[in-house]
Parts: structure tokens; C-alpha cells; sequence
């Protein structure tokens, strides 16, 4: 039997085995972590000491054509929170920093509860500072720079932020910026967004996003165990967003948003609601847009700093007119009158009629049955016209007829030809939110009517209406404005477009908008003609001469009274100039504004002559003919 001693030795090699056993284990531990994995390892302890924060890039700038300043950067004063100084000790235990809330809301006059969700706000970067106020006052910065013991995690930074300098000049083309959205980040593939970044949010800004952001910085900054930053490892400066020079003249815009201003009063004068407008002037050749005014207007520098739901439930709702929309490219309307320069080229081209055409207008129109009888405005008739007369007194009665032959000749003749001038299609224009309007024909009555088939059918009636341009139709101020720069430019309509250049940090040019044909008419430079000296009839001796007596370049165009039901009429007014080598088309549309001729007219009167340097002159809508 073993003694104690025996017993003992057997305990302590069963100990010793043991421990070499764990040594074992622990040196191969040891040989794996450091031989095998060492590198990984190693990364990960520097990625655990090492967080990197990237900086934003100032925006590029946005030019008029002449390179002048339309949008900019500034610099201010923004206040930026540690969200780490978020957090305080109390008895042991880890709570919000109240106190520090309390402070900052006091400072920077901004609710406890808006600083608070900001500085907690789990999308952004989790040591990235969290921005709480922006276009801080001097005294402010003062005061948290003079108590920086009080604002432990403060830092206020020079923040580049957009600077609008020609006001609210052209707010529907330049558009706004804002934080980017979830959608936004989610649908970016290219530009790295960042919860908290400023991106465009409409107009020129979100157009040419891509451009104008530009590339983001970058900082190495070494943390301790808490993730308290100690020291800045490295830094990459951030490189701006190039400069776009868009086509909008600076001077002729300025004119287009007094000349609509001034055309909502005269409807005033006149008796009638206007509330709004759109105006629009462009190249005929290039297709380049020189002005764009849309009336109500708004102010983007509101969104700087963010806008309020207040603010935002007020710019959407009916008793504000929706400021935000830009009418030239959203708006649809009723065509009127200015509709008759497709139903004129359509007959034209099918060889219905000729420009010796002749009908016996008696200001009450049967021709379809006594039960189906329309009124020409006049309803003491403008008796015997030819197709000249037609267009420059706006003969409702003579385009009934030519509606009717069109009817009657089938294969929807006329939307075809208001197809080929663009109506019906985006236009192309480098600006977003376009409306497409409408062209109604056969199968677009079957889908709108699909429950009411008893409405389905297309009846002669439909497209008499379109023939005057009312019924069903509906346009885009710039779609009627680049149909007639179409027929002033032999039948090729241009896609309209707002860019003219994108430039390089020295200032040249990396990219040079290059004009292209968006749709080709086909229609005969004969027809062409044809329409374009019954046009300039409409502003010699027609519905137009009021507003164009005494201008010293021929203006070839059509004026339009739009009926709305439950609505004062619309009015408009399109044409190009100079008539007989046209370089500029201008459209102007009054929402409840009356008379074309007495009201859109004087308006593109101003428009034209700032297009061509002409005094600017305001003809009275008193006295002023339809």
C-alpha cells in the first residue's frame, strides 16, 4: 500500500501534465494570434485607436450666361457637438447631458428637444460631429467661446453655405439644397452621401448634383479607449464642386419676372383673379432657355437652415398658389387660341385647305347639327375669312370648320401634327419635374373613361374643341413656347435646356452643351411660311396690335383666351421675333388673367425688348384689343 509521500508525487504529475497542457495550449494560442493572424490582428487594434471622419466640399457655383453670380457659398459661423459630450456621469451611472442642452438652447435660441435629436441622431456617423445651428449670430460664438469650461465637446466651425446673390432672382431654375434624404442616399451610387450632408433638393441645384457636389475630405483622428479623439493623424482637404454656367441671362430675367409681376396687376385693374403666371423666352435655334419666371415665387435661402412644417404645410397648400411649383415646365393648361397654329399646319399639310381657304364666319357655327351649334368670340361673326384672316382675328367659327375636316378625314390628323411639334412629350429640359401635358385622342379616351363606357366614344365634337385648343388638350407654358420657336426654325423644335457650360476649377470649360433637334416636324417650308405671315398678321392688324404698336421689331404670334370652368378666363400670348429671321420665342401665361392680347401681350412686349435691347416700355391693357 503507498505511503502519503507516493500518493503525493503521483498528484504532482498529474498537476505538472496538467500545466504543460495549458502552457501548451496557451503557446499555440500565443503562435497563432501572433504568427498566424498577427497581421489582422494588428489592423484591428489600429482601426480600434484609428476612426476616420470625412469632410464635406463646398458646392460649385452656378453662373448666368455672361458668367455672372447667381449662386455662391459664404462663409458662417455653424455650431458643431461632440455627440460623446452628449452624455455625462451622475452617482456612477452614464445620462444625458441636460444641462449642456439647457445651455446651448438658451445660446443659440433653438428648442432643448430639436438640439437634443440632433446631437443623438443615429444615422449620422457615430464620432462624427453633430451640426445644431447654422448662421450663428457673432454674439453667440462669443459667448461659448468665452465659456468653453460651459460647453465641454463645442466646436464652432466657418461653414460654407449657399449665398443667392441676385435674391430671388430665377428660384425655379437655380432650386434649393437641403440634408440629404434616406431616398436620396439609397438611390446614390456615385457621390457617397452622408446622413447630415447638404445636397440639391430642386431646380439647377438636384439637376447638376453630380457636378456641383464636390469630392469629400477625409480625418484620421486617434481615440482612446472611451473613443475620446486625442490627436489628428491625417487630414485630405476636400476638393469644391465644379462651377455651371447655365444659359439664363441675368438682365433679360429680371425683365421677364417685373414684365409677369406687372401683367397679374393689370388683370387686377381689368377686374379679373390672376393669382399666378408663367413666362418663358428662348432660342430659337439652339433651344437655349434665356429666361424662366414663374409666378408665385419663393425664397431659397428659407431652407438653409432648414424649414419648418409650418412653413412647408404653408408652401403646399391651395391658399398660397404652391409657390414651390414652377408653373413654366409644371403647369397644364388649356392651349387656346394658340392651339390654331397646329390646326392650321395640320389641315395645311393634309391638303384640307390652302391659304386662300375661305369661310363665311356668321358667329354661330351648325355645321355639325343645330343641336351641336358653337360660338365664335364674335358673335356678330367677322364674315368672309381666308385663312390669313383667320389666324390674326383668332376666327373660333373658321377653325370649327377646319376642327370638323380633320375629324372627318380620320387618322387623328391633328394630334399627330401636335405630337410632332412636342406636345404630349417632356421636352428634354435639363431641369426636373417636367410635365409631359396632354394630346387627347381615341385611345386615351377608352383608358381615362374605362369605367364610364358610355363616354368612351370619340366624337366630332372632341375634336372641334381641340381644334381651338380647348376640350381636353393640355400644355406646358415652354412646350407651346418651343412649338412655336419650331415653326419660326423651318418645323425642328430644340430641346430646351439650361446648361450652357461646366467648369473645371481654373475656370475652363470641361463640358459645352451642344443643341440638339428633339422633335422634326416635316412640315413644308411652303406651310411654314404660310403660318408664320399669318402670325405676323395677329400682331400688325390682329388681336395683338394693341400690345405691339410702335415695337421696332416685327413680332410673329398668336394670342389666347383660355376658358376654365369655375374660373376667370386664362390668358396668353406666344410668338418669336424678329418675324422674318426669328432668333427668340417668347410664352407668357396669366392664370385667370383675361385677354391674351390685353393682358400676356404687353408682357412679352417687355420680354422682347429686353431680349433685343430694346426700351422697356408698359402698354396699358386699357384699350388694349383681345
Amino acid at each position: 500500500m503507498p505511503n502519503f509521500q507516493q500518493e503525493l508525487k503521483g498528484r504532482y504529475a498529474v498537476l505538472g501534465i496538467v500545466v504543460v497542457a495549458v502552457l501548451g495550449l496557451l503557446l499555440a494560442k500565443l503562435w497563432t494570434m501572433q504568427v498566424l493572424n498577427g497581421t489582422a490582428y494588428a489592423q484591428q487594434a489600429v482601426q480600434n485607436r484609428v476612426r476616420e471622419v470625412s469632410t464635406t466640399a463646398a458646392r460649385g457655383r452656378i453662373l448666368d450666361s455672361s458668367g455672372k453670380l447667381l449662386v455662391s457659398n459664404r462663409a458662417t459661423m455653424a455650431v458643431y457637438v461632440d455627440p460623446t459630450s452628449g452624455w455625462t456621469t451622475v452617482s456612477g451611472k452614464r445620462v444625458k447631458n441636460t444641462t449642456l442642452f439647457n445651455r446651448l438652447s438658451a445660446v443659440l435660441s433653438t428648442p432643448e428637444a430639436e438640439i437634443e435629436a440632433r446631437i443623438f441622431d443615429v444615422k449620422v456617423a457615430p464620432l462624427a460631429p453633430r451640426m445644431v445651428a447654422l448662421d450663428v449670430s457673432q454674439a453667440a460664438v462669443a459667448y461659448i467661446s468665452e465659456h468653453p469650461s460651459a460647453f465641454p465637446g463645442i466646436e464652432v466651425r466657418a461653414q460654407a453655405v449657399r449665398q443667392y446673390s441676385q435674391g430671388m432672382l430665377a428660384a425655379h431654375v437655380l432650386g434649393y439644397t437641403g440634408v440629404v434624404s434616406e431616398s436620396q442616399i439609397a438611390n446614390s451610387t456615385t457621390n457617397g452621401y452622408q446622413y447630415g450632408d447638404i445636397v440639391g433638393k430642386a431646380g439647377a441645384e438636384v439637376e447638376f448634383e453630380k457636378v456641383l457636389q464636390g469630392d469629400r475630405g477625409q480625418r484620421l483622428i486617434e481615440v482612446d479607449a472611451q473613443g475620446r479623439p486625442q490627436r489628428l493623424i491625417q487630414n485630405t482637404d476636400p476638393v469644391q464642386g465644379h462651377d455651371v454656367v447655365l444659359t439664363i441671362d441675368t438682365r433679360v430675367q429680371k425683365v421677364t419676372e417685373s414684365a409677369l409681376a406687372q401683367a397679374l396687376v393689370d388683370a387686377h385693374k381689368a377686374g379679373f383673379k390672376a393669382k399666378a403666371g408663367a413666362a418663358v423666352a428662348l432660342d430659337v435655334h439652339t433651344g437655349a432657355i434665356i429666361s424662366m419666371a414663374s409666378l408665385p415665387t419663393y425664397d431659397p435661402s428659407l431652407f438653409l437652415n432648414g424649414i419648418s412644417q409650418k412653413q412647408w404645410a404653408s408652401m403646399n397648400a391651395t391658399e398660397s398658389s404652391y409657390p414651390l411649383n414652377n408653373r413654366a415646365i409644371m403647369g397644364l393648361y388649356p392651349a387656346a387660341s394658340t392651339f390654331k397654329a397646329m390646326t392650321g399646319l395640320a389641315a395645311l399639310q393634309n391638303h384640307l385647305i390652302t391659304s386662300s381657304t375661305t369661310v363665311d364666319c356668321v358667329g354661330i357655327w351648325t355645321e355639325m347639327g343645330k343641336q351641336w351649334k358653337k360660338w365664335c368670340w364674335d358673335h356678330a361673326g367677322h364674315g368672309p375669312e381666308a385663312f390669313y384672316g383667320a389666324v390674326r382675328d383668332s376666327c373660333d367659327y373658321y377653325f370649327y370648320h377646319v376642327g370638323y375636316l380633320l375629324y372627318r378625314s380620320g387618322g387623328e390628323k391633328l394630334q399627330k401634327m401636335a405630337r410632332l411639334f412636342g406636345f404630349g412629350h417632356d421636352s428634354g429640359i435639363d431641369l426636373p419635374g417636367e410635365a409631359s401635358g396632354r394630346v387627347p385622342d381615341v385611345a386615351w379616351k377608352n383608358a381615362y373613361f374605362q369605367n364610364y363606357p358610355e363616354m368612351q366614344h370619340w366624337n366630332p365634337g372632341d375634336t372641334v374643341n381641340m381644334a381651338i385648343g380647348q376640350g381636353d388638350l393640355l400644355v406646358t407654358p415652354l412646350q407651346l413656347a418651343d412649338c412655336y420657336a419650331g415653326i419660326a426654325n423651318g418645323g425642328k423644335v430644340m430641346t430646351p435646356h439650361i446648361l450652357k457650360q461646366v467648369l473645371s476649377a481654373d475656370g475652363k470649360p470641361v463640358l459645352t452643351y451642344q443643341p440638339k433637334v428633339a422633335f422634326d416636324s416635316g412640315c413644308s417650308a411652303s406651310n411654314l411660311q404660310a403660318m408664320r405671315s399669318a402670325l405676323l398678321a395677329v400682331t400688325r392688324t390682329g388681336t395683338g396690335k394693341g400690345a405691339f404698336t410702335g415695337f421696332p421689331i416685327e413680332v410673329a404670334g398668336k394670342t389666347g383666351t383660355a376658358q376654365v370652368a369655375g374660373k376667370d378666363d386664362y390668358a396668353w400670348f406666344v410668338g418669336f421675333a424678329p418675324a422674318n429671321n426669328p432668333k427668340y420665342a417668347v410664352a407668357v401665361l396669366v392664370e385667370q388673367g383675361g385677354h391674351g392680347g390685353s393682358i400676356a401681350g404687353p408682357a412679352a412686349r417687355q420680354i422682347f425688348a429686353a431680349l433685343f435691347g430694346q426700351k422697356i416700355v408698359h402698354v396699358s391693357a386699357t384699350d388694349v384689343s383681345r
